[in-house]
């Protein structure tokens, strides 16, 4: 770099105090000003890939600490909302919120790491949140999840919850009675609580809760204060639990 251009280039980007004003300079001294940028530029292209990183570095840290307020200032309707399933150890020192689509194959992806977490981790509180986006086959399932709640408590749909995630096919109201039958539940008298205002009642304060959070993907968890969108390895999920017992 030339020496006439570091200085103010350093300047500039050091403080805005110190940048330069351009509109003091004339036409012809901004001009030259201008080239010599860009002369620099094209010569170091990998300071531009630099500043993208540094970029995308603060845009990242600015939307985690977005999500911190967010998931502290909505704590008790993530946590203690009186109507979502809680499983683990209820008295756990960490709790993982799970926001799911029983169609999302990302949700099911992320299955089976959740369920390794809650059963070697004795220390988590596991809430899941049913948040069906996916189309009128999503709400289907999570009315007949919840539904299966009311009807029957926790266990059952939980067992419904694990089907349901490992379930490949079409669902349909003939495919839930199905499952329901080979669970040994009650299918007709659950079929019959599927369109209750309770279950639509707790379907949209999920609703409403996911778009103060602003979520609108799935899988999306909220360990502690800490929200992650999308799919999390088993090993991330254990990392990170560590860092929140080490604070």
């Amino acid at each position: 770099m030339k020496l006439r251009l570091a200085l103010p280039l350093t300047l500039a980007l050091a403080s805005p105090l110190a940048a330069l004003d351009l509109d003091a300079m004339s036409d012809e001294e901004r001009a030259q000003f201008q080239a010599e940028i860009r002369t620099y530029l094209l010569e170091n292209p990998e300071v531009i890939a630099e500043a993208i990183t540094v970029l995308r570095a603060r845009e990242e840290l600015a939307q985690q600490q977005n999500d911190t307020l967010m998931a502290q200032t909505f704590a008790n309707d993530l946590f203690n909302d009186g109507h979502s399933f809680v499983g683990g150890n209820p008295d756990g020192d960490i709790t993982v919120v799970e926001f799911m689509d029983y169609r999302c194959g990302f949700c099911k992806r992320a299955f089976p790491e959740i369920e390794a977490l809650v059963a070697s981790d004795a220390n988590i509180r596991y809430v899941i949140k049913e948040f069906p986006i996916l189309g009128e086959q999503s709400v289907l399932a999570s009315r007949f999840a919840i539904a299966t709640q009311l009807v029957a408590g926790d266990a059952a749909y939980k067992d419904v919850h694990n089907t349901l995630m490992e379930f490949r096919g079409d669902i349909s109201a003939q495919s839930l009675t199905r499952l329901g039958d080979t669970l040994g539940l009650d299918t007709a008298a659950i079929s019959a609580r599927m369109d209750d205002p309770i279950v639509t009642e707790i379907l949209s304060k999920n609703r409403a809760l996911a778009q103060q959070l602003q979520i609108s993907g799935t899988p999306t968890f909220v360990f502690d204060d800490q929200m992650v969108r999308g799919f999390v390895p088993l090993a991330e999920m254990e990392e990170l639990l560590a860092e929140l017992r080490s604070e």
